[in-house]
């Protein structure tokens, strides 16, 4: 029988977030969110001897932190190409190399946390749903190695059976560097890591009001208020109406994912031999990947609204349809669970950090917030105790609100923007 709820959810058991404990009175930085992003500056601030409180409306981790399909994958949502172009050479570079780091440093906090989540370079492979598509990867292995120096391999199609079992693509190309993870278990991790260090975790208590009294914030929340010198906003997605300022340049977009019952072991190496990370090239792309347990975990943009009871049943039957046309061979296995998350967009499709008035953000992580949201929760806290957040890469462009201000946070034209991406689908 489906389950309408996070398979990863039943693998761990998530920290409670002190819902009866008072709030304490006053901090050094009140961090809003406690997904990937809040928890690593929390972590960050508490081991350089800050005193932190992090918000959390819901439970903690509760968020797209622990729904996601624990993937970690190098580059940007925008290519490589386009950053180029965008920012120049150099600049492209950096950026890049961030998305490198930011693997690194995930990688280095379950080391040094102890933090327990089957994290493995796995890498991951793209797949072309068309030979233009495999064109075009054909282009990025001689693209990537010249202006980036880094390695990535084709697959041809008719090779294609060692990488996937499957004929739908026409061939794909594999970039080793990408990892996976539990997400859950990384997010329940680094929520005790963090206690650890001395961060107070606070869950149900949604953050209504911000203000500023005698150079401090004073943060209302649910569960009462606390005075803050400083504010990290972590939320992305989740982002509401208590930093309008931010609101407003973030699309909330849903994404949804399937997972089967265990495979047995045959099965399981004969579609995906390397447990890889794989998508596809669509706009409408699909993602999908093998758990610890050999579930097929099968993800996607079948809805772009966000996840509601509507929403996630029907995105798991286009899903399971989805996932069938890759793999016959699961047409007779059963999905156990099915849930959505929600992803926060910049209308540039770009990751943006900054500081307005002492309170800090990292968003716009477009699906790659795995990585990046730690990478971000730890080096924004950095800059945000060391005075250098104008010198953070990511805060070195514009954080666009939407094209002529046709947008207030209540995102109404997503069924378009969905249309438009199913169009750009069949006509490339």
């Amino acid at each position: 029988m489906l389950k309408e709820k996070v398979y990863w959810h039943d693998s761990v058991e998530m920290p409670s977030g002190n819902e009866k404990n008072p709030l304490p009175e006053k901090v050094d930085v009140a961090v809003i969110g406690s997904g990937y992003t809040g928890l690593t500056a929390a972590l960050t601030l508490a081991k350089r001897g800050a005193s932190v409180a992090v918000l959390e409306a819901e439970t903690i981790g509760w968020g797209a932190s622990s729904r996601n399909g624990g993937m970690l994958l190098t580059g940007l949502k925008i290519p490589m190409q386009t950053a180029i172009k965008r920012y120049g050479r150099d600049f492209a570079r950096r950026l890049f190399q961030c998305s490198l780091d930011s693997i690194d440093t995930v990688e280095n906090i379950c080391r040094e946390e102890g933090i327990n989540c089957g994290f493995a370079r796995t890498g991951h492979l793209l797949t072309a749903n068309k030979p233009k598509h495999y064109s075009l990867l054909a282009e990025e292995v001689e693209f990537m190695a010249k202006e980036f120096r880094h390695a990535v391999r084709l697959v041809p199609r008719s090779e294609q059976r060692a990488e996937i079992g499957s004929d739908l693509y026409y061939g794909a190309l594999v970039d080793e560097v990408s990892a996976g993870l539990n997400p859950a278990q990384y997010v329940a991790g680094l929520a005790r890591a963090a206690e650890k260090a001395g961060a107070t975790l606070h869950a149900r208590a949604r953050v209504g009001k911000l203000g500023r009294r005698e150079k401090r914030f004073l943060v209302e929340t649910e569960r009462g208020s606390l005075k803050a010198e400083n504010v990290f906003v972590g939320t992305n997605g989740y982002i509401d109406s208590a930093t309008p300022e931010l609101r407003r340049k973030i699309m909330p977009i849903g994404s949804f994912i399937i997972a089967t019952e265990p495979l047995s072991d045959e099965l399981a190496h004969n579609l995906s031999p390397y447990n890889r990370m794989i998508f596809d090239f669509k706009h409408f792309l699909n993602y999908f990947r093998l758990s610890d347990d050999k579930r097929m975990i099968f993800g996607g943009r079948a809805a772009f609204f966000p996840e509601n009871e509507k929403t996630v049943r029907q995105s798991a039957e286009i899903l399971n349809r989805e996932m069938i046309e890759v793999y016959p061979q699961l047409r007779d296995v059963e999905v156990e669970y099915a849930w959505g998350g929600t992803l926060g967009f910049a209308f540039d499709l770009m990751t943006h950090v900054g500081e307005i008035d002492g309170m800090y953000y990292a968003l716009g992580y477009s699906g790659h917030g795995v990585a990046m949201g730690t990478y971000l929760g730890k080096t924004v806290a950095e800059a945000m105790l060391d005075g250098t957040i104008k010198e953070h890469p990511f805060a070195a462009f514009p954080f666009p609100n939407a094209p002529l201000g046709l947008y207030n946070g209540a995102p109404w034209f997503l069924p378009l923007v969905g249309a438009w991406h199913r169009f750009l689908d069949v006509i490339e």
